[in-house]
C-alpha cells in the first residue's frame, strides 16, 4: 500500500514537472491558435512591375523569412514593366529564405512581360483559370531601339530566362519563345507546357496542393507544411501607396499641368507663396513619375509650347489663333508624351481633351484679366485723378488758382489763362497741386 502511495505521488510529481513544458509548447501558437510554423503570408500585386512594386514584394519575401513563415504567396497580375523592377524582383525570390509562391490570379489575370520572369523565378508557379502568360518580348520604354539594340536586348533577355527556366526546371524552350516570339498560353497550355507546376481555383486549394511538395532553394531542399495554414495578408504602407498612385500615367500628367499652374500664378503675382509653393511640390512629384514612365521628351515639349501659345493670344491679336493652335498642340503633346508599346503606360483621352482645354481657358481668361487689370487707368488715389473734369473756382494762372476736382478743391495752375467757372481737365499731378488745361 505504500509502495502504491509512493508512485502515484512521483506520477505527480512528474505531471507537475512537465507542464511547464505543455505550456511552451501550447504558448508556441498565434492568437487564433495556429501553429506558428504554418503560417503564410499573402500578397497582392496588380500593378505595373516598377520600383515601388519591387520594394514591396522584396520587403515582403524580407519580413516573411523573418517572422518564420511557412511560404509567402504573390498573387500576380501585372502587363510588365520595367526591366531593373523584375531583375530585383527575380533576385529577391532566388534569395529568399522562404519559399515563394508566384500565383497568377484572380480569374482574367494576366503575367506579360516582367511578369513571365518573375513567375517562372517562382519556387512553385501556379495559375488561376482563365489567366494567361507570356508575350515577354523586350520593348524600348522611353525610346525606340534601333535592329541591333533590339537584338542585344532579346539575346540578353533569352538568356536570363532560360537561366531562370533551367535552374527552377521549367521549359526553357517555351520560355525563350515567349521572348522571342511573344508567345501567350492560357492555365491549362501552361500546365501542359511543364510552365507551371499547378492550376488552382483559389489560394486554399493551392495551399492544400501544394502541401508536402519538395523546393529547393538557398536553404537546399525543404518540404512545404501549407495544408489548413493561416493566410496572413500583408499590404503596402500608406508610403508606397502614395508612390504608387504618383507613378500612374494619368496622375503624374495632371501633377505635372498643377506644376505649371501654380508656377504661373506665382510669377503674375509675386509674394502669393502658396501657390508656387504648391506648384512646385507638384512639379517635383510629377519629375519623380516621370523617372519610372517612358517619357517622350518632344511631347514634353509640345505641351509648353502649348503654354506659350495660350500666354501669346492674350497679347496678340489673332482672333483664336494662337487658342486653336495650343489645344492641338496640347493634345498632341499629351498623346505623345508617355512613349509605350502597350496601353498600360499612356494617357487617357478622356483626361487629355478636357485638360488641354480646361489650360486654354484657365490661361487666356486668367491673363486677359490680368492685362486688363494693368492697363485700366486708376480709379483711386493721387493717379485717379489724371483725365478728371473739373470747374475753375478762381481765375488760373501758370503760377496760382483754384479748381474744383471730384468734388475737392485743388491748388492748380496752367498753361494758358484760365478764367473762373470755366470747364477743365486735369493734365497732370504735382505733389498737392494739379495741372489743368481748357476743357474743349
Amino acid at each position: 500500500m505504500e509502495a502504491k502511495r509512493r508512485r502515484l505521488g512521483l506520477s505527480l510529481l512528474l505531471v507537475i514537472l512537465t507542464l511547464p513544458c505543455l505550456s511552451y509548447s501550447a504558448g508556441d501558437k498565434t492568437e487564433d491558435g495556429a501553429p506558428a510554423a504554418t503560417r503564410v503570408m499573402y500578397i497582392a500585386v496588380e500593378d505595373v512591375v516598377n520600383p515601388v512594386s519591387a520594394e514591396f514584394i522584396e520587403r515582403s519575401i524580407e519580413k516573411a523569412g523573418e517572422s518564420a513563415m511557412e511560404a509567402i504567396v504573390i498573387a500576380l497580375d501585372t502587363p510588365g514593366g520595367l526591366d531593373t523592377s523584375m531583375r530585383s524582383i527575380v533576385k529577391a525570390i532566388n534569395g529568399s529564405s522562404v519559399p515563394v509562391i508566384v500565383y497568377v490570379s484572380p480569374s482574367g489575370a494576366r503575367a506579360a512581360s516582367a511578369g513571365v520572369f518573375i513567375t517562372m523565378a517562382a519556387h512553385v508557379a501556379a495559375m488561376a483559370p482563365g489567366t494567361n502568360i507570356g508575350a515577354a518580348h523586350p520593348v524600348g520604354l522611353g525610346g525606340k531601339m534601333d535592329k541591333a539594340m533590339v537584338e542585344k536586348a532579346t539575346n540578353d533577355a533569352v538568356a536570363y530566362i532560360r537561366s531562370i527556366a533551367e535552374e527552377k526546371g521549367r521549359n526553357a524552350d517555351w520560355a525563350e519563345k515567349a521572348v522571342r516570339k511573344s508567345v501567350s498560353v492560357t492555365a491549362d497550355e501552361a500546365l501542359r507546357l511543364g510552365v507551371i507546376d499547378l492550376v488552382s481555383p483559389d489560394v486554399k486549394d493551392l495551399l492544400e496542393r501544394i502541401d508536402g511538395r519538395k523546393v529547393r532553394g538557398v536553404w537546399g531542399e525543404r518540404v512545404l507544411r501549407t495544408g489548413g495554414a493561416l493566410l496572413v495578408m500583408e499590404e503596402m504602407g500608406l508610403r508606397l501607396k502614395i508612390l504608387s498612385m504618383i507613378g500612374n500615367p494619368n496622375v503624374a500628367y495632371i501633377l505635372m499641368l498643377l506644376g505649371f499652374y501654380g508656377l504661373f500664378f506665382e510669377l503674375t503675382n509675386p509674394g502669393s507663396i502658396f501657390p508656387g509653393v504648391v506648384g512646385g511640390i507638384c512639379l517635383i512629384l510629377a519629375f519623380y513619375a516621370f523617372q519610372t514612365l517612358p517619357v517622350n521628351y518632344a511631347g514634353l515639349l509640345l505641351i509648353i509650347l502649348a503654354i506659350v501659345l495660350f500666354l501669346l493670344e492674350v497679347k496678340v491679336t489673332s482672333y483664336g489663333a494662337l487658342t486653336i493652335g495650343g489645344i492641338i498642340s496640347m493634345i498632341i503633346g499629351s498623346i505623345m508624351l508617355f512613349e509605350s508599346p502597350g496601353p498600360f503606360i499612356n494617357l487617357s483621352i478622356y483626361l487629355i481633351v478636357p485638360a488641354a482645354v480646361v489650360t486654354a481657358v484657365f490661361f487666356t481668361v486668367t491673363v486677359g484679366l490680368a492685362v486688363k487689370a494693368w492697363r485700366r487707368k486708376p480709379v483711386t488715389g493721387v493717379e485717379g485723378l489724371v483725365g478728371l473734369e473739373g470747374v475753375a473756382h478762381t481765375d488760373i494762372t501758370n503760377d496760382k488758382g483754384m479748381a474744383l476736382v471730384h468734388g475737392e478743391y485743388w491748388n492748380a495752375f496752367s498753361d494758358e489763362p484760365i478764367a473762373r467757372g470755366e470747364k477743365v481737365r486735369v493734365v497732370s499731378v504735382s505733389g498737392l497741386r494739379i495741372k489743368v488745361k481748357k476743357e474743349g
